[in-house]
This record gives structure tokens, C-alpha cells and sequence, in this order.
């Protein structure tokens, strides 16, 4: 007996054996019940999604000699002839090898003519997108207003191609890519009636590759049956697919949480012994972030198998580190074709993973990267930060250099000695360390806003966490925490991570833990931000006038009639 591969055999025969499709299926079986038929339909979708199977059963719903109902009887003739693919009033054209106009207006006069054994002449036409454009203006009259015995089901992958005449004339059903779940359900009921062993995990690599198209499953589920000699296992299956196992990808977060560089390669060797798709590795990968990622922010987006799974990462693992590792992730298969081998480029990747992480948001366990040794004894003492305030321009209307003060550092405790700063109620005086009165006494302290500007220039701040600080005042810097206050506009800044950065920042440079406290509302003095912004204006308008008055720039003017972009000015 001749074998019959998977997909026609186990090709649904009713709506109700049908996987996937249940607001088609709802649509259509309504109509059938109440009577309410169309005379055209269109059914859109990716390959292997229901598209012929669900011309058919239609087909089979308005022919069976019992009634047109949703549910066949699949015993009568016509059932059993519309199975077997030889119902001669069910006609099934394919489009792709009939584009011309003479074969479809040939098509239209046959369809005259009364069914010969049905109640309904069905006409399916399949990849209808390929027909000529004067083979859609033959049928457009046909298709709008058919004789009563007959009926249109067409199917495309792509309805963008279809002109909106035709698809004014039709009712559209789009079809969904099949969910993975459902595949692995169809399938493990097929293996059970086949009487297959198999293991779940394989059937989950399958639906993966599938890619949403039940045909492909089925296919390629034959493929694994003969591939494991009667059997579907997930070593064999992984094989097969030449794609790599979870255990790969989780050991590679393994490596990147413990900043193990030798693991990571280990694991690329491995991999290529193997033979396994790097790209497909470095997208899978990607995959398993967004899935951690989910683990972090919403975790009843996950199953509860794989949220146990994935917690130990999500709480190991930096949210902003994560974003990163998804692009470079992303960014490395996109770039596997420009590296000189697959290898090499998804080597580079994991190095990218290893060498890029925010210094502000080390991997928890991580080891603290070794600074490199100095040269000469010159470079063991690190330059003090320095804090250049620019002097106010000169009273002239004629563009000069600023001069610019550079102001020596400060010790920390010198520096909020004797700060008393202004709040809305009273002023407020920041005490004074016991330890460092002595050093308090020795130094000149100046504005409450020039001593946040020197303290910001010693911080290593991420760029959330920075900004918040810029746009922040200081308000009091006392033993129980630092008071700042932050513009009503700018109070979005204060959520999230970055108030929680700043503070570790702060604690670090004071050497003992610093607790914020925000209040919202009109800052008193310039931020850091708007003196920013202030000198980065006036360095734009010292350039323009430059141009304006260079000789090159009035040469040009006065030869070419050239008009300077002022817009287009950038300070240097």
C-alpha cells in the first residue's frame, strides 16, 4: 500500500477538527446556519494555514446531500468525492499557471451553466493574486453578481496584489499563523493515533521551525519519524534542524553573569562542533533575553515552568544590561554576513556581550575589571577634577574668547562646611563632618549650585541617573541624606533606576550610604542642565557671528549669492 504523507492524511475534514482558525470558523459556520451566504470569499494567510482545507470543507458544507449545514455528514457521495479531490462541480484553479485572460473568460462562460451533481458550483481559485490584470477585469462583472448556483473562493499569500475592485466584491477572512502551542497539541494527538514515541521538547522544535504554517509541521514531523527511525526525539530532532539547545543559550547567560570569557568561547566551540546556525544561535538568544526581560517586568506573561526557569536570571541580570545584550544579540545576526565566517562573527558577538556592560550596572557577581598597569609613576595619581566656570561676556558688542577660570578641587567635607541653602520655608545649613572641621575651616565654599557641579564631576553616572542630577538643585547635604529639588517638568526623571543609581553614586563618593529625598517644583537657582544648555547656546552664537564675519564665508556670498544656513552652525 502506498505510503500517504502526513499533511493529506490527517488534512481536517469538518470545522471542528480545524486547529487555529476559530474566528474564521465562527464567521463561517454562523452563516451556514442562518443562511446568510456570500457569494464570494477570500481567504488570506501565510502558507500551510487552512486556506484549501477550509475551501473544501466549505465546499463540502454547501454540497452535502443531507443539508448545507456546518457540520457534513462525510458519508453522502458528494462528501466523500469533494475528500477525494474528484467532485466535478468543485473546481480548483491555480492561478499561478492560468494568468491569462483567455483562460479565465473561459472559466466565466463554464460558469453558466447549472452544477451537474451539487447544489452549488464551486469555483476555488488558489494564488489568485497572480492573475493578470485583464484577467481581473474579465471576472470583476461575474464576481459582483454571479448566477445563483455558483459560488468564489479565492486564496493568496499576498492580498496586497489583489486590485479593490476584487476585493470590494469578496468577503475577507485573514488567517493567523498557527500559535506553537496548537502545533505541538496537533501534533502529539497525530503521534499518539500513529503510534509514534516521541519526546514534547522535539515536538517544540519542530512548531518552532515551522514558523506558524501547520503544513510545514507536518512535514517536517515526517521528516523526524524517518530521521529516528520510527521514533521523535529531541536529540535527533535538534540534529535534523541543525539548531542548538536551550542548555547552550542558558550556559552562555552562565558565562555572562560569572564575566567568564573562556566559558563563552568554550560554549562557540561546542556549538560549531556541532554544526549548529549561528545565526539562528544569536537570534535564539535574543529570544531567551526578551524572555528574561518578561521574567523582570511582567512575569505572568510566562508560563510557570518557564518563569521558574528564568528567575534566577532575571534577578541576577541588570534590566538596562539586558536591552544591551538584546541589541548586540540582534545587531550580531544582522551583521553575520559581513564578518569573514559565522564563527568568527558570532564569536565577536559573545565578546561584544562580555566587553559591553554598563559600569554602573555591573552583573551582580561580577568581577571588577583590573585597571591597567601605569606606565610610569606619574600616572598612579589620578588628576583631580576640575570645574570650569565661564565669566560672564564682555560689555561689548564685538564676539571675544570667554576666559575661562579653572577652580583647584575641594575636599568633600569643605565643600558643604558652611552651605546653607535656601528653601521655600527657611534656610537650611548642611552640618559639617566632625572628622573633616579642620578642612572645612581651611576652604572657601561658594554657591550651593557650584558645589553640586563639583561634586557631579567626581560621579560616574549612567545617562538616566546623569540626567537626573543635572536637573536637579541641591537643597541640604546633612547626615540623614542629601535634599534635591526637581522641576515639575523634569519629575519623571526621579522614577525608576536612575534615583536609585544617584544614590549609590553619592554613597560611594561620600563613603557612607546617602539617602535622597525630592522635592518638585521651581528650582531657585540655575540647574547644571540650564547652564549646559546657556553655554552651549552662547558657543553656537559666538560661531555664527564668526561666520558671519569670515572671509571665506563673504567671499562666497558676495561671488555665488550663497545665503549662510545659520541652522546648519555647529560649535566645534
Amino acid at each position: 500500500m502506498t505510503y500517504q504523507v502526513l499533511a493529506r492524511k490527517w488534512r481536517p475534514r469538518t470545522f471542528s477538527t480545524l486547529v487555529g482558525q476559530e474566528h474564521v470558523v465562527r464567521a463561517l459556520t454562523h452563516a451556514l446556519e442562518t443562511g446568510r451566504l456570500h457569494h464570494a470569499y477570500l481567504f488570506t494567510g501565510t502558507r500551510g494555514v487552512g486556506k484549501t482545507t477550509l475551501a473544501r470543507i466549505l465546499a463540502k458544507s454547501l454540497n452535502c446531500e443531507v443539508a448545507v449545514s456546518p457540520t457534513p455528514c462525510g458519508q453522502c457521495s458528494s462528501c466523500r468525492e469533494i475528500d477525494a479531490g474528484r467532485f466535478v462541480d468543485l473546481i480548483e484553479v491555480d492561478a499561478a499557471t492560468n494568468t491569462r485572460v483567455d483562460e479565465m473568460r473561459l472559466l466565466l462562460e463554464n460558469a453558466n451553466y447549472a452544477p451537474t451533481r451539487g447544489r452549488y458550483k464551486v469555483y476555488v481559485i488558489d494564488e489568485v493574486h497572480m492573475l493578470s490584470t485583464s484577467a481581473f477585469n474579465a471576472m470583476l462583472k461575474t464576481l459582483e453578481e454571479p448566477p445563483e448556483h455558483i459560488k468564489f473562493i479565492l486564496a493568496t499569500t499576498d492580498p496586497q496584489k489583489i486590485p479593490v475592485t476584487v476585493l470590494s466584491r469578496c468577503l475577507q477572512f485573514n488567517l493567523k499563523k498557527m500559535p506553537a502551542p496548537h502545533i505541538v497539541q496537533h501534533l502529539g494527538r497525530i503521534l499518539e493515533a500513529e503510534a509514534v514515541s516521541f519526546d514534547p521538547a522535539a515536538l517544540r522544535h519542530i512548531a518552532k521551525a515551522a514558523e506558524g504554517s501547520m503544513r510545514d509541521a507536518l512535514s517536517l514531523l515526517d521528516q523526524a519519524i524517518a530521521h529516528g527511525a520510527g521514533e521523535v526525539r529531541d536529540e535527533g530532532v535538534r540534529v535534523m534542524l541543525g539548531t542548538i539547545g536551550d542548555e547552550h543559550l542558558i550556559a552562555i547567560l552562565d558565562a555572562l553573569i560569572a564575566q567568564d570569557g573562556a566559558r563563552l568561547l568554550a560554549e562557540a566551540d561546542a556549538m560549531d562542533a556541532r554544526a549548529a546556525s549561528f545565526d539562528a544561535a544569536l537570534r535564539d538568544l535574543g529570544v531567551l533575553l526578551h524572555r528574561v526581560a518578561l521574567a523582570q517586568i511582567a512575569p505572568d506573561a510566562l508560563d510557570a515552568e518557564e518563569r521558574q526557569q528564568l528567575a534566577p536570571y532575571a534577578a541576577a541580570m541588570d534590566a538596562e544590561y539586558i536591552q544591551l545584550a538584546y541589541q548586540i544579540a540582534t545587531q550580531g545576526a544582522a551583521d553575520l554576513a559581513y564578518a569573514p565566517d559565522e564563527r568568527t562573527g558570532f564569536s565577536m558577538a559573545l565578546l561584544r556581550l562580555f566587553a559591553f556592560r554598563p559600569e554602573s550596572a555591573a552583573l551582580p557577581g561580577a568581577q571588577p575589571r583590573p585597571a591597567p598597569a601605569p606606565r610610569s609613576a606619574a600616572l598612579q595619581a589620578p588628576a583631580p577634577p576640575t570645574l570650569a566656570v565661564p565669566l560672564p561676556p564682555p560689555a561689548s558688542t564685538a564676539p571675544a574668547v570667554e576666559p575661562v577660570v579653572t577652580l583647584p578641587p575641594e575636599p568633600v567635607a569643605a565643600q558643604f562646611a558652611d552651605i546653607e541653602v535656601a528653601t521655600p520655608v527657611a534656610p537650611v545649613a548642611v552640618p559639617e563632618p566632625a572628622d573633616m572641621a579642620d578642612a572645612a575651616a581651611a576652604s572657601s565654599v561658594a554657591s550651593p549650585g557650584q558645589n553640586w557641579e563639583n561634586i557631579l564631576s567626581g560621579l560616574k553616572l549612567g545617562a538616566m541617573a546623569l540626567q537626573l542630577a543635572r536637573h536637579s538643585e541641591l537643597l541640604a547635604m546633612g547626615a540623614d541624606g542629601c535634599r534635591l529639588r526637581l522641576a515639575a517638568e523634569h519629575k519623571h526623571l526621579a522614577a525608576g533606576a536612575a534615583e536609585e543609581k544617584l544614590a549609590a553614586a553619592l554613597s560611594a563618593y561620600f563613603g557612607r550610604p546617602v539617602r535622597l529625598q525630592f522635592e518638585f517644583g521651581a528650582t531657585s537657582a540655575p540647574t547644571v542642565a540650564q547652564k549646559l544648555s546657556a553655554e552651549q547656546l552662547r558657543r553656537r552664537d559666538r560661531a555664527i557671528a564668526d561666520m558671519r564675519q569670515d572671509e571665506f564665508v563673504l567671499a562666497l556670498q558676495d561671488q555665488l549669492d550663497a545665503t549662510l544656513h545659520e541652522g546648519s552652525v555647529k560649535p566645534l
